[in-house]
């Protein structure tokens, strides 16, 4: 009995790091060289996007800084993540990402540094999104532009594909649901 103790004790002790880590716990770094930590936006609904300046859901980051502006007196935090993961669709470094969006999109949401989102070099971050939740929110990032939503307690309630527009009623909703 003593021996069955201790492999489930030593089994929790390694499986804890994933699972026990919450949204809150990622240090990242910002397009421009800061670092940032999502403690900051404790208390408030995240909707986290995986972007890309040339691709055909590129478009989607105008919905996305409206959506932003609707939302964030409210509570609502949008934070984008540049990936060049899919058909090499984000080549620029972080200062060209930046001015990019800022000149194309006049996006104000936070953006973070430009990295993998799929596969096993993923960030930690990701790797936490699709790996870490509930069971039907979890499998790798498909494409450009797939959004993570976080309610305010710091779960993630939802998930939509790079096709779900940022303004379409089922995000809406969810966002809505999510600030309560």
């Amino acid at each position: 009995m003593k021996t069955f103790i201790t492999i489930i004790i030593g089994f929790l002790m390694v499986q804890t790091p994933l699972f026990a880590q919450g949204i809150y716990d990622f240090q990242l770094e910002t397009l421009n060289g800061k670092q940032a930590s999502l403690k900051e936006y404790k208390g408030k609904a995240l909707l986290i996007v995986n972007t890309a300046s040339r691709c055909g859901y590129t478009p989607q980051y105008q919905e996305l800084q409206s959506l932003y502006e609707t939302y964030k007196s409210k509570g609502l935090v949008l934070l984008g993540f540049p990936s060049n993961d899919f058909g090499g669709q984000e080549p620029g470094s972080n200062q060209e990402i930046a001015k990019f969006c800022q000149q194309n999109y006049g996006v104000t949401f936070p953006m973070f540094s430009k990295g993998p989102v799929s596969g096993s070099g993923k960030q930690p971050l990701f790797k936490y999104l699709t790996e870490g939740t509930e069971a039907d929110l979890k499998g790798e990032v498909n494409w450009n532009f797939e959004k993570f939503l976080v309610d305010k307690k710091g779960k993630v309630v939802a998930r939509f594909r790079s096709s779900v527009e940022p303004k379409s009623k089922p995000v809406i909703d969810a966002v809505e649901k999510a600030l309560k």
